[in-house]
C-alpha cells in the first residue's frame, strides 16, 4: 500500500512538523511502510494539488488539519473521493480531533480521523491497512482496537484516547528532508504547557513532557550543519524550565554558525537574571522572542485563567530591548472577556510603549475543544461560524468595536510592524493623547480617503502618511518640515530607493556638495569604510548623501548594516563652504549627532 501524508501549510516557506514526525515514527515501527510526504499551501489552485495527489495515486491518504486550511482540506477530499474512489481519506489536527464524529456524519467521503497526538495512532492505522492489504473486515476488526481514532465502518465508531508518547520515542523527523536554505523549520523539546489559558488548546495538556537534551543538542547541530534560515520552537511555553532553556541557549551560542536563528515563545516574566544576562551575550539575530502578552486588564488575566506578573514582564522586555541583539515580537488579543473597547486601548497602549519590534494586535479564536468555547453564553461571545471561528463581538465589545480595531490593526501592519516609519512613528504618536489614538486617527484617514483594500507601493505608503501628517498639523511649516525629514530618513534607511515621493526635497541645488562629499571619501576615506577599489561616481551609487530641510545632510551606508534590523548605518553631518580648502570650492563636513535636531 501506499500512503500520502498530506499537508497544505499557509506560506511555501513553511514546513508542518507533523507529517515528518508522523513519518518518522511508522517508519521506525513499521519496516516495509511505503509512506510520502506531499507539502502544498492555501496558495496553490486547488486544481493543481489535486493533480499532483491523482498523480502519485496513493491507497491511503492523511490530511493535517488546522483552522487556516480546513476549508481547503474539505474541498479536497470531496473532490478526491470522485477520481480516487478506492481511496482511503483520514484526518487529524486540531481542527478535527475534537468534533470528529459530526465530522463524518457531515463528510461521507472520510473514513476516520486521528485525534490528538498522531504518531502511534498513525502508525497503528498503518499496520492495520497493511496487515488487511487495503480496507475490509479485517482491517476493520485491526482498528477497533486502535487507540485515538474515530472511523467509519458501516456505523460510525470511536475508541479510547490514545496514550502520550514520552519525547524520546519520536524520532528526529528531518533527516530525509531537503530544501532547507529556503524554509522554515518547526521542531519540538517539549509537550504540554504548564498554564491553562482559556483560549488555548494547549492548556488541554497541562503535564509537560521534555525531550532530553542530549537528544536536542544532536538535533539543533543537525540544524546548524545545514545552515537554516529559521528553526522556530513550538514549545508552548519554551521558557517553563530554566536548566533546559540555558543548556539550549548555552549550546546554540557555543555552536552559532552566523545565519541561524531560533525563534521561542516564552513568558517573559519568568526570566530570571542568569536567563536575562545569557540573551545579553548572544549575536544579534541568534534568537527572537515571542511574548504573548494578550491583555494587561487584571480582570481579563484572571478570567482567562492565565498567570503573568505584567512589571516583571515589562522590566525583562526593557532588558532585552536595551540589548539591542534580539527581535522581541509581543502579542494582544482583543475580543477576550472582560475587555471593551477602552480597556483594549489601554492595553494596547501599555505594549506599544514597550516597544517591541514586531506588536500583533490579534482577535480572539473560538476553538473548539478549548474553555472559551464553554464559555460561550456566559461571554455574550459571537464567532464566525467558519475558520479561524474569530471573534464578532462580546458582552464588552461590541461588532462596531471590532470593526474599528481591524482597521487598527492595518494600521499597525503597514506602518509599525512593517519597520518602514521607525523615526516617523516615534516623533508622531508623541503629539497624541496615546499611540491608540494616532492609529485610529489614522484608520480614519484611510477610511475617508478610500484606501483600505486596494495594495499601494511602498512610495505611496509615505505619500499617504505625509497626506495624514498635513491634516494634523495644517499651517505648522517647522514641524511639517521636521516630518518631511524623518520621512526621508526612514525611506532611504532601508534601501538607496530610485522612486522619491513628491514632497521630497530637491536635491539640484546640492548635487556639488554631495559629488564633492564622496569624492573626498574616495581621496581619503573617513565615514564610508569598506568601499576600497571603488570610485567616487561607484560609491555615491552604493551609499546615499541626502540633503535635508532642516540644512543638514543624511548619509546611509549600505555596505555596514545593523545585524538584528538590516537598516543602513545612518550619520548626519553638517556643511560649511571652505575657501582655504585644498581643493578649489571644497567646504568643511562635520558629523553631528544623528537626531539632535531631527
Amino acid at each position: 500500500m501506499k500512503f500520502l501524508l498530506a499537508a497544505i501549510n499557509a506560506k511555501y516557506i513553511h514546513s508542518n512538523l507533523a507529517v515528518y514526525s508522523l513519518r518518522a515514527f511508522a517508519n521506525a515501527h513499521v519496516p516495509g511502510a511505503d509512506i510520502e510526504i506531499g507539502e502544498y499551501t492555501i496558495n496553490h489552485q486547488m486544481d493543481h494539488i489535486l493533480r499532483d495527489i491523482y498523480r502519485r495515486k496513493p491507497d491511503f491518504i492523511g490530511f493535517s488539519c488546522y483552522i487556516w486550511n480546513i476549508s481547503y482540506v474539505l474541498e479536497l477530499v470531496r473532490d478526491l473521493h470522485k477520481v480516487l474512489p478506492e481511496l482511503e481519506i483520514w484526518m487529524g489536527g486540531p481542527e478535527v480531533s475534537y468534533d470528529a464524529g459530526e465530522l463524518l456524519s457531515n463528510e461521507p467521503e472520510i473514513r476516520g480521523v486521528m485525534r490528538g497526538e498522531g504518531e502511534l495512532t498513525f502508525t497503528e492505522v498503518v499496520k492495520a491497512y497493511m496487515t488487511g492489504k487495503g480496507w475490509n473486515l479485517k482491517t476493520e476488526q485491526l482498528l477497533s482496537g486502535t487507540a485515538g481514532i474515530t472511523y467509519r465502518a458501516g456505523d460510525i465508531r470511536e475508541t479510547m484516547p490514545q496514550r502520550f508518547l514520552a519525547m524520546d520515542e519520536i524520532p528526529f523527523p528531518y533527516k530525509d528532508m531537503t530544501g532547507f536554505e529556503n524554509r522554515i523549520v518547526y521542531y519540538e523539546s517539549s509537550r504540554g504547557c504548564p498554564f491553562s489559558c482559556s483560549y488555548c488548546l494547549s492548556s488541554i495538556d497541562k503535564a509537560v513532557r521534555f525531550r532530553s537534551l542530549s537528544l536536542v543538542k544532536q538535533e539543533l547541530d543537525f540544524f546548524l550543519d545545514h545552515k537554516v534560515p529559521q528553526v522556530k520552537f513550538v514549545d508552548r511555553t519554551f521558557n517553563c524550565k530554566r536548566d533546559h532553556t540555558l543548556e539550549i541557549w548555552r549550546h546554540i551560542m557555543e555552536h552559532d554558525n552566523g545565519i541561524t536563528n531560533f525563534h521561542f515563545e516564552v513568558s517573559a516574566d519568568l526570566f530570571d537574571e542568569e536567563e536575562l544576562e545569557a540573551i545579553a551575550r548572544m549575536r544579534p539575530g541568534l534568537i527572537q522572542l515571542e511574548i504573548g502578552v494578550q491583555s494587561t486588564n487584571p480582570d481579563t488575566i484572571t478570567e482567562i485563567r492565565r498567570k503573568m506578573n505584567l512589571d516583571r514582564l515589562k522590566a525583562a522586555v526593557s532588558r532585552v530591548h536595551g540589548y539591542r541583539n534580539t527581535h522581541q515580537h509581543l502579542d494582544l488579543i482583543a475580543g477576550l472577556p472582560h475587555e471593551g473597547m477602552d480597556s483594549f486601548l489601554r492595553s494596547f497602549d501599555d505594549v506599544y510603549r514597550m516597544e517591541p519590534d514586531q506588536l500583533q494586535l490579534g482577535f480572539l479564536k473560538v476553538l473548539k475543544g478549548s474553555y472559551m468555547a464553554e464559555q460561550v453564553k456566559d461571554y455574550g461571545l459571537r464567532y464566525r461560524a467558519v475558520p479561524p471561528y474569530e471573534v464578532l463581538s462580546t458582552r464588552w465589545l461590541s461588532y462596531g468595536d471590532v470593526i474599528r480595531l481591524k482597521e487598527m490593526e492595518e494600521m499597525v501592519e503597514v506602518h509599525y510592524n512593517s519597520g518602514q516609519f521607525k523615526r516617523t512613528l516615534a516623533l508622531l504618536w508623541r503629539e497624541f493623547p496615546a499611540p491608540s489614538v494616532m492609529f485610529l486617527s489614522l484608520a480614519g484617514y484611510y477610511a475617508a480617503h478610500g484606501l483600505f483594500g486596494p495594495s499601494q507601493s511602498r512610495i505611496a505608503r509615505y505619500e499617504i502618511l505625509y497626506g495624514f501628517i498635513k491634516t494634523q498639523f495644517a499651517g505648522e511649516k517647522e514641524k511639517l518640515s521636521a516630518f518631511r525629514d524623518s520621512l526621508m530618513f526612514d525611506l532611504y534607511l532601508r534601501e538607496n530607493a530610485k522612486s522619491r515621493p513628491s514632497f521630497a526635497m530637491d536635491q539640484t541645488p546640492f548635487k556639488r556638495h554631495i559629488r564633492e562629499f564622496f569624492v573626498l571619501e574616495e581621496e581619503q576615506p573617513r565615514w564610508l569604510l569598506g568601499y576600497e577599489g571603488y570610485d567616487s561616481r561607484q560609491t555615491s551609487k552604493m551609499a546615499h548623501l541626502e540633503a535635508m530641510e532642516d540644512g543638514s545632510f543624511l548619509l546611509f551606508d549600505y555596505k555596514n548594516r545593523d545585524p538584528l534590523d538590516k537598516n543602513a548605518a545612518a550619520m548626519r553631518f553638517s556643511y560649511t563652504e571652505n575657501k582655504n580648502s585644498r581643493v578649489s570650492g571644497f567646504g568643511a563636513w562635520n558629523q553631528l549627532p544623528l537626531f539632535s535636531e531631527l
